[in-house]
């Protein structure tokens, strides 16, 4: 960071008062907590993270010095529940993440669909990428689009599901015209989550035990004299060529071209 973008020593003073007025209103806040998912404790909470936060990383640019608080990710959680004890109706929002992929093969996807269409209705739809998942969304099913993606010409990213609770159904058309207006993290019963940086995560601490396991194996190998198949071919080879020479009808290897 330039001198001239670093910020004043008076900003990260004012950023250690917000921190210590914030850690305040969070114990006044825990001491006057009406139960265990009290929204005023959530509000506390979050704004004494923000602001640690924020004094964190002005003390690390002015000074480059860090605090040794780790604050912990709010998007990673869902706020109190806040809905109704015995929920007699809900609600299951979905989002899923696609990128286009292939092109070309969702509009050859979406011909087919036309082709198909004894009416004709959304000719010509096919030959542009929007008219294309316009077809194809009408056509399939949001699940079967998901199970068969890669025909589509689509690669999956992220995707959620909410259940959120509520007292009663919504009228017939009530919200239709803002359907997602009424996604309050407050409402949520459950959530499920699928994304590549669970895979990740998951793949690390794999290949962490893998590379325990090897070492572990080549331990074992070095106490018990065990060699491993490599080595005894290429021992048995030069025993061979000591008795007998080499093989002269053994054509020399070619060399082959790299990959």
């Amino acid at each position: 960071m330039s001198d001239a973008a670093q910020p004043t020593a008076a900003e990260v003073r004012a950023a250690a008062e917000a921190v210590k007025t914030a850690l305040d209103r969070h114990l006044a806040a825990v001491e006057r907590r009406s139960g265990e998912d009290d929204p005023a404790v959530y509000d506390a909470f979050n704004q004494l993270a923000a602001a640690a936060e924020a004094y964190d990383e002005l003390l690390y640019d002015r000074y480059d010095e860090v605090t040794p608080f780790e604050i912990p990710g709010t998007g990673d959680s869902m706020p109190p529940y806040t809905g109704p004890e015995e929920p007699s109706a809900l609600s299951v929002l979905i989002r899923r993440d696609y990128s286009v992929a292939e092109p070309q093969r969702l509009m050859a996807q979406a011909r087919r669909v036309e082709a198909a269409d004894e009416e004709g209705v959304g000719a010509e739809a096919s030959g542009t990428v929007h008219g294309a998942l316009g077809l194809l969304f009408g056509e399939f099913e949001p699940d079967e689009i998901a199970s068969r993606h890669k025909e589509f010409g689509l690669e999956e990213g992220d995707s959620t599901l909410w259940v959120t609770a509520a007292d009663e159904t919504a009228e017939p058309g009530e919200w239709l015209e803002a359907p997602f207006d009424q996604a309050d993290p407050q409402l949520v019963v459950c959530r499920f989550d699928v994304s590549a940086v669970f895979d990740d995560e998951y793949d690390d601490g794999l290949d962490e035990d893998e590379d325990e396991d090897e070492d572990e194996a080549d331990a074992d190998e070095e106490e018990s004299g065990d060699v491993g198949a490599g080595e005894l071919d290429e021992d048995l080879d030069t025993d061979l060529d000591d008795d007998f020479g080499p093989d002269e009808d053994t054509e020399p290897a070619r060399p082959t071209a790299g990959r």
